[in-house]
């Protein structure tokens, strides 16, 4: 990249924000979005565009005049069951129509969305419930169940005591071309539940309200979403989004990918996830564009719904990528739609986002966020991307890397923790002032939010993520990051996908392990020993894997992500077992 590149506003860039010299062109490093709510972005898409498809699933495809309506009417009948200004409301299931209505339906009754993981058990629903004071919730009919399990074994005055239930198919039609393995869970029909001590009623007994509406009076300031996130230790916090924080990042990332409302998005990152909410659905119903919606990934579902809607922008978690261009059935797909690909949770292998550059001149743009900052802190610039790499302070942002004890800037190259600053940043967790007050620093004058992440900067101001501070392996003094193992063995021709945590070590405190899941083309003719002898030829000896573990699968979160703490809590266990 040429350091002579001017900056997005014509001005050289000043030395301590080197990132400008990449800033895509013509856009302006700071924006004022507007000063009103959420919901006005459905209200004012629906008024210009009443006819253009807001929504597609399956065989069915809602105008925006539609998704309007049926937001009203769940609102109508939300505030005839008693929700009033600032009350939190639930929000559980995968991606369909039925969650785009309501999540607008709650902001148009002046509520809060809660949105929960639909794979959430009882014993975490239980505290989705208590600690936002929960009493309304609109659920899936096949969650029902779990939730009211949560709900029915606490106090009399602490249950839930209205549900609105749907059903999957009352987001599709009768000509709907369900995936096989998924017709027992999409396709299924469920009796209406009984709350114990409370109300039910179905999707389409809702929508049939006719009572009035409420006067909308919600503002910039007022919460509008009160999603959770659980950190490394202790129950899930509720981070607490008024409107004007989803909203920054709503236009910023329509700013960002040059989007307009001809836009056509696949939506398959779960809208319970930051990141399908606000850079998937906030952003595509304030430019008035298309969303084209998955109830969970199928890589064949995602290529035929990219071939036949002509998919342009795609939002995803690399591994979504990964096994897309994996499919026998590949060559069947057309992609060339597509005209921006990016996404984050994990970082892109270099040889698949070069594989996508030499075949389909795609770059892709690898983003980073929290739940804490409404999704996006920072970007790469679409025309100027760098591989495995968080990218730059998004719009009106700031960020730097500093000594996570000291709080002191850490000088170029050097690891230390991020910390943001930016509009884009939540008000602090929900009924925890302590942890509030943790999550902060003050820094040049501004309130910075500490990120629990560690990275460096490089010479261009692109920002590279080392891993979660509280993931490192200390293996005979030496720090290990098991983020940056993980990238280096993926370049091993035989790795599908990997996750390094730590065993426990006699003699050097602690060792690493790999958890390795083999191509399908090395299954066989690859032994543990040879990744091993592998690692000890690629990179430093303190970082090799002692032991490596062959798994058919890594288990993942909702959102895609690989659950890392979940192997490391297992191996725990079984060393514990053996003792």
């Amino acid at each position: 990249m040429s350091s002579s590149m001017p900056a997005g506003d014509g001005a050289p860039a000043p030395a301590s924000r080197p990132h400008h010299r990449f800033w895509p062109a013509r856009l302006p490093h700071r924006i004022t979005p507007p000063a009103t709510s959420l919901w006005h972005n459905l209200a004012i898409s629906a008024l210009r565009y009443p006819d253009k498809p807001a929504l597609v699933f399956f065989d069915r495809t809602f105008s925006y005049r539609e998704l309007l309506w049926q937001a009203e009417r769940l609102a109508a009948h939300l505030h005839a069951q008693g929700v009033r200004a600032g009350d939190r409301v639930i929000l559980m299931m995968q991606n369909c129509p039925q969650w785009v209505v309501a999540h607008f339906a709650i902001l148009r009754a002046n509520a809060v969305v809660v949105p929960v993981n639909p794979m959430n058990r009882a014993e975490e629903l239980r505290h989705c419930i208590t600690d936002p004071d929960v009493s309304v919730a609109i659920c899936a009919a096949d969650l029902a169940g779990e939730l009211l399990r949560a709900s029915d074994g606490l106090p009399e005055a602490q249950r839930l005591r209205h549900l609105v239930v749907t059903h999957y198919s009352d987001g599709f039609g009768s000509q709907a071309e369900v995936p096989p393995m998924w017709v027992d869970w999409l396709g299924a029909r469920h009796a209406l539940p009984e709350p114990q001590g409370g109300t039910a009623v179905g999707w389409l007994d809702a929508l049939a309200c006719e009572g009035a509406l409420p006067e909308h009076d919600r503002g910039p300031d007022d919460l509008a979403v009160l999603p959770y996130t659980s950190g490394t230790t202790g129950l899930p916090k509720g981070c607490m989004h008024p409107h004007r924080t989803l909203m920054h990042n709503a236009v910023a990332v329509g700013l960002w990918t040059q989007s307009t409302a001809q836009n056509i998005g696949l939506l398959v990152v779960p809208l319970f996830h930051i990141t399908g909410m606000v850079a998937g659905m906030h952003a595509a119903i304030y430019i008035g564009a298309t969303m084209v919606l998955m109830p969970r990934w199928d890589r064949d579902l995602a290529g035929q719904l990219i071939s036949r809607w002509r998919v342009t922008h795609w939002t995803n978690i690399p591994t979504m990528v990964i096994d897309l261009l994996a499919s026998p059935r590949f060559d069947q797909y057309d992609l060339s739609s597509l005209v921006l690909i990016g996404g984050g949770g994990a970082a892109m292998p270099q040889a698949v986002a070069q594989r996508l550059l030499e075949q389909y001149g795609l770059r892709y743009s690898e983003g980073y966020g929290l739940t804490e900052t409404a999704a996006p802190s920072h970007n790469n610039p679409p025309d100027h991307p760098k591989q495995q790499c968080l990218g730059i302070p998004f719009l009106s942002t700031e960020a730097r890397v500093v000594d996570p004890v000291t709080l002191q800037e850490m000088p170029q190259g050097e690891t230390g923790e991020i910390i943001i600053h930016g509009p884009e940043v939540f008000d602090g967790y929900w009924k925890r002032p302590e942890a509030t007050e943790a999550a902060f620093v003050t820094f040049e004058g501004k309130r910075f939010f500490r990120s629990g992440d560690l990275g460096r900067v490089d010479e261009d101001g692109y920002f590279f993520i080392t891993d979660r501070l509280k993931r490192m392996i200390n293996a005979s003094g030496f720090k290990v990051w098991p983020a940056e193992v993980e990238a280096l063995m993926f370049r091993h021709p035989a790795i599908a996908e990997a996750c390094v945590i730590a065993t426990r070590d006699a003699y050097r405190g602690e060792s690493v392990k790999a958890v390795v899941v083999l191509r399908e083309s090395a299954r066989g003719s690859t032994s543990e020993q040879d990744i091993v002898d592998w690692c000890r030829e690629h990179m430093a000896i303190y970082k090799c894997p002692r032991t490596v573990e062959f798994v058919a699968s890594l288990p993942k979160s909702g959102s895609g992500k690989v659950m890392w703490r979940l192997l490391q809590e297992q191996e725990n266990a079984r060393e514990a077992s053996a003792q």
